[in-house]
């Protein structure tokens, strides 16, 4: 063999090594292809399978009530990983964002009936509705017009907690300031400024409250009544603005509404009678606020008791009390934002129930010559 045959076979030689190599790394290179394929086939697949089933009722057989219980406050995690220790979702982060995505609120905190063959609409239906699983295992009225001592009363006629503890807690820093944080824009820096006798003063709103656990926490207690405060605050917000106001004085101003208004109060007008004062510079010589001052409640206020050294008595200082003295209803908090325009200066209830309103100190004191006697 030449030369030249020798280097033309070794040359194909060659070449044919490498086109066995080629066809090697192509087989490779499609397996690999052929398996990563097959990977992220089993990965998305697999994962929408999961999803889709996290999306169905747990076990649409099974439909044994399941006691749940939501507390207030809870946040829509919170929420889920109680449905989820309960076994009433099957996976909590597919409940959490299937709410997100769904834009669903308003869930009420409360106890529950669920069952294993709820879906995600039935779920969130029931807590919104607030379809509970129970009557109320009591209930706490607070009427209007109540001092916080006196919802310390109350409370503790309904409760096992004695007037102290619940004084001790509605005065707890830490336990107003945890409030504050959920409820910022009702609960502001106000509440603690000098002078100011209770915190949370006025900011429990009159309401029927249920309670669906034997023994509630005092926290489980009262937070209702900030939120429904909150609440109430939050529609009025605007026009607290409009009017200048903070929302203490927003309060202030339809607690005394509150204390002075009888059943058949106009409020609006009694409302306008304390910002004409205001507005003159005219001391608002409210008798609730001397009541409150002296700390003790009479039907009667005498001539000797406007003398009480308080802040709160707007007999000796212009213009608004350091803070509310008393719960108000909604009338009230409307009065406080929509007072009727009025020249009225006076005003005087009778024992009948009637409030008089006058434009003078002369019409003032002939209306109370005429309706109120024995006066000292």
């Amino acid at each position: 063999m030449s030369d030249v045959d020798s280097s033309k076979d070794a040359f194909r030689k060659k070449l044919l090594e490498k086109q066995k190599e080629a066809k090697i790394v192509r087989k490779i290179v499609l397996t690999v292809f052929i398996v990563l394929i097959i990977a992220f086939s089993g990965i998305f697949g697999g994962g929408y399978l999961y999803i889709k089933s996290a999306l169905e009722p747990v076990d649409t057989e099974d439909d044994t009530p399941v006691k749940v219980s939501i507390p207030i406050g809870s946040s829509v995690s919170a929420i889920a990983s109680i449905l989820k220790e309960n076994h009433i979702v099957k996976d909590d982060r597919i409940f959490k964002y299937y709410v997100k995505f769904k834009n669903e609120s308003g869930f009420q905190a409360g106890e529950y009936q669920l069952n294993k063959t709820m879906t995600f609409r039935d779920i969130i239906a029931s807590l919104k509705k607030g379809k509970v699983s129970q009557n109320a295992v009591f209930q706490l009225t607070l009427p209007e017009g109540r001092k916080l001592t006196e919802i310390a009363r109350i409370t503790s006629s309904k409760t096992s907690f004695s007037e102290e503890e619940i004084l001790k807690k509605l005065t707890d820093k830490d336990f107003i300031d945890s409030l504050k944080k959920k409820y910022p824009e009702t609960l502001t820096d106000d509440i603690f400024q000098e002078n100011v006798q209770y915190a949370l003063e006025g900011y429990l709103y009159p309401a029927t409250y249920p309670y669906y656990k034997e023994e509630p926490t005092l926290e489980e207690i009262f937070e209702p009544m900030i939120k429904k405060t909150n609440e109430l605050v939050q529609k009025y917000y605007d026009q607290i603005e409009e009017r200048d106001m903070s929302v203490h004085e927003f309060l202030t101003m339809a607690s005394l509404i509150e204390e002075e208004a009888t059943e058949k109060a106009d409020r609006d007008k009694i409302s306008s009678v304390f910002y004409n004062r205001i507005n003159k510079e005219m001391p608002l010589q409210t008798d609730p606020t001397v009541l409150y001052a002296l700390g003790e409640h009479k039907d009667r206020v005498f001539y000797k008791d406007l003398e009480v050294d308080s802040p709160y008595n707007t007999y000796k200082n212009k213009g608004l009390p350091p803070g509310p003295i008393a719960n108000a209803g909604e009338m009230s908090l409307s009065a406080a934002l929509t007072p009727e325009e009025t020249d009225f200066f006076y005003f005087l209830a009778t024992p009948e129930g009637e409030v008089i309103f006058t434009k003078t100190l002369d019409e003032h004191n002939k209306a109370k010559a005429e309706h109120i006697t024995n006066q000292e």
